[in-house]
Formats: C-alpha cells, sequence, structure tokens
C-alpha cells in the first residue's frame, strides 16, 4: 500500500480569472449563464452557481489583460495547509501563506507557483454562503449548478501527473496514450471528489489553462443555454458542441467568455469512487475520445488557452511545450 499523505485535497474549489471589461463579463456570467454575485469590490466580482454553499468559485478580477490569477483547490483540514507547504518546499518551490480574509469569504490559504509554472492556492475554510438549488424563482439564465474540473495544458505531462497523483494523492480515471511503443500518455484525468475529474492535463503549450468545467442540471439545460445565447444573439460564444465526449460520457458545451477565457457546461459523466476503479485507456487515433459521434473539433479548441500568472510579478508565465495540443495527440 502507498503512504498515507499529511494533507487530503477535497476538490477543485475556485478559480481567479482577470477580465478587461468586468461589467461585460458581469452581464455574461451573471444575466447569461445565471451565476450567483455573493460580493462585489472594486474591481472584482465573487460569483457562486445556484448550487453552492459557498461564498465562491469564481472571481472575475478587471485588469489591463485576460490572464488567470490563480486556479485553487479545498483541502480537509487547515493543518494540511503546512503538510502541503512542507511538500511544495521539497520541490523546491516557494510558498507564501496569505491570512484570513486577503481573499474575500476565505481563510487562511497557501499559495504556490508550481514546479511547471501553474498558480495554485489552498485552503481549507471559506465563508458560508445561501445554497440556492431550489429557489428556482431566484433563477437567472443558464443557472448553472457548481465546479467541476479545471483543464490545463501542460509542456511536461509526465512529471506533472505524477506530482499530482503520487505527490497530492490524485487518481487516474482514463487516459490518452499512443499506439506505437514505446507508449505514451498525452493526456489524463485525475479526481479527489469522486467523479471523472477535478483537474484534466493535456500535452501542450504551457502552462495555460484550457478550460474550467461547471455542473449543470442535465442534457436539455446545456440545450437551453444554446437557445438563451441564440435568443440573445451571442451565439458566437459557442465554440465547440453541444456533444457527448467519449472521455468521460459528458454532455458538454464549450464557450468562450468576453474575453475569450473558455468555459465548459458539463453533465452526466459518472462515479469513480470506488478504490479498485480501473482506469479507461483510450487510443490517440480514436476520434470517439472526444466526440463520442465522431464530429470534428474546432482548430480554435486545439490551440487557444488562458495563460496564467506569475505570482512574484503578476505577469504571464512564459510558455513551453508543443504549440498545437492536437499533434501532441497525433489526431489526423
Amino acid at each position: 500500500m502507498k503512504p498515507e499523505l499529511p494533507f487530503s485535497v477535497v476538490r477543485a474549489g475556485h478559480a481567479e480569472l482577470r477580465v478587461r471589461d468586468l461589467a461585460a463579463s458581469r452581464a455574461f456570467y451573471e444575466e447569461i449563464l445565471g451565476f450567483v454575485v455573493t460580493e462585489e469590490r472594486d474591481g472584482q466580482l465573487f460569483l457562486r452557481g445556484v448550487e453552492e454553499r459557498h461564498h465562491h468559485s469564481l472571481v472575475l478580477t478587471e485588469a489591463d489583460a485576460p490572464l488567470v490569477s490563480h486556479l485553487a483547490f479545498r483541502v480537509a483540514e487547515e493543518d494540511h495547509l503546512d503538510a502541503l507547504a512542507s511538500y511544495f518546499e521539497s520541490l523546491g518551490c516557494r510558498v507564501q501563506f496569505v491570512e484570513p480574509g486577503t481573499e474575500p469569504g476565505q481563510g487562511r490559504a497557501l499559495r504556490v507557483q508550481d514546479p511547471f509554472g501553474f498558480p495554485l492556492e489552498f485552503y481549507a475554510e471559506m465563508q458560508q454562503a445561501e445554497c440556492l438549488l431550489q429557489k428556482y424563482h431566484l433563477h437567472k439564465g443558464a443557472g448553472v449548478r457548481r465546479l467541476d474540473h479545471f483543464n490545463c495544458f501542460v509542456s511536461d505531462l509526465a512529471r506533472c501527473e505524477q506530482m499530482w497523483r503520487e505527490g497530492l494523492g490524485f487518481r487516474l480515471t482514463e487516459y490518452v496514450e499512443t499506439d506505437d511503443e514505446p507508449r505514451a500518455k498525452k493526456a489524463v484525468w485525475l479526481h479527489r471528489k469522486g467523479n471523472v475529474h477535478d483537474l484534466a492535463l493535456m500535452e501542450g503549450l504551457g502552462p495555460r489553462l484550457h478550460h474550467i468545467g461547471f455542473w449543470m442540471d442535465d442534457v436539455v439545460s446545456i440545450i437551453r443555454v444554446c437557445d438563451i445565447l441564440g435568443g440573445a444573439e451571442l451565439h458566437t460564444h459557442i465554440e465547440r458542441g453541444p456533444g457527448r465526449h467519449g472521455i468521460s460520457n459528458a454532455f458538454f458545451l464549450y464557450l468562450r467568455d468576453p474575453d475569450g477565457h473558455r468555459i465548459e457546461l458539463y453533465t452526466s459523466d459518472y462515479l469513480t469512487v470506488d478504490p479498485d476503479h480501473e482506469p479507461i485507456r483510450w487510443s490517440a487515433r480514436d476520434p470517439r475520445r472526444q466526440t463520442l459521434w465522431g464530429h470534428q473539433t474546432p482548430e480554435s479548441w486545439w490551440r487557444d488557452g488562458s495563460p496564467v500568472m506569475d505570482w512574484d510579478s503578476e505577469a504571464p508565465v512564459a510558455l513551453s511545450g508543443a504549440t498545437d495540443a492536437r499533434a501532441a495527440t497525433y489526431i489526423k
């Protein structure tokens, strides 16, 4: 048996995106997608889905250029933050603790630039907020339910997967692998909360965020989003879908927000809580892994991603690796 880790990551917690026009972003996320505004400060919005019981799962911060300020994960106990700090220090990373309330609604947190360039935050405590799941009369737009996962481009997939699985305790559910020997993984789906993923890693030009995935009620709710966007003459925000993934079995829709950040609306994947769950392998040559129905994925989906921020300089982290994830995964 593997030794038990001195910390437990619970799930993907929240993300902070920098946007150029906060009013335009608010209209998109609140009125169209149906996020709830928990708090507003100068130049910042703190949002949550209608099901969520914590202060926020998405932060929008007005800035000169689009950027991912951080990706956050919740841990089970506050003292787990100290154990995590020791782990990242052992990898040569500089860590920083921030006091409760530094990020509104959040307790003490650990911030770190991981070895692959991603600005990560870990926290245990967050202020409670009212769950609006059954207050249907208050739902707006799409009525997004909750945060589900992050998907990231990484330049060194093997080492990055090793950190998240062996170092941080994530479990593998599905993966894409080449057929020719020596076989090599090209993408992995990792979880903590018991569905397909809290984090997906794809080989490509990184570090970049590919998308943030938010959970929806059902297939019909995703179709309704398309109608809402079409009716509002915002159909150009639809990048891909709706469709059914082979990987995860999830029904999906990919959108681009006013700054180009990619959002996935996601539903109907499956449970992975059993300790003997066997990861599913997909051939890198099988187009059904991306869309079970086999239709073409747009070029932008393989090419584009949001740059991530350096905690110290607040500038984008320099990129390395393959310029096109499609090439890295041998799609023809």
